[in-house]
């Protein structure tokens, strides 16, 4: 089942789709001192034939002066989900810039249930705030 309309981007590696739906939170922001805060709702759905594993993430952070920073770390908001086959792992998390937007990207390493350790691209979003939208007119 295709889900457009809930989430802006995905991306299907090896048969795991990766949704992400980006979303800015104006009530954690403060624009007049430099500070923008994001949430991302993440969706992990297994289409493989076999249960997954979720090791480990590489975020690539970029805001919008093209300062970049990666993040990297074990699994996803302290767990490391399993996800049978035809199942899903749905997660939120957040972001904050010193701009008004920027840009996020990454991967999961997953290791699925035969041993087989293989990557999965979450797909680039663009973070775009109300301030930076006024800034470009």
């Amino acid at each position: 089942m295709s889900l457009p309309a809930l989430f802006a981007v995905s991306a299907t590696t090896e048969g795991v789709t990766v949704r992400v739906q980006p979303s800015y939170a104006a009530d954690q922001s403060d624009p007049e001192n430099g500070h923008w805060v994001w949430h991302y709702h993440i969706r992990i759905e297994n289409g493989d034939g076999m249960g997954i594993q979720i090791i480990d993430r590489h975020w690539v952070i970029t805001d919008g002066r093209g300062d970049r920073r990666d993040v990297m770390g074990e699994g996803v908001v302290s767990e490391q989900p399993r996800i049978a086959p035809g199942g899903s792992f749905d997660y939120v998390s957040g972001c904050h810039f010193p701009t008004p937007s920027g840009h996020m990207q990454g991967r999961f390493g997953v290791l699925d249930s035969a041993g087989r350790r293989f990557e999965v691209e979450i797909p680039g979003f663009d973070l775009i705030s109300p301030d930076s939208r006024r800034a470009a007119h």
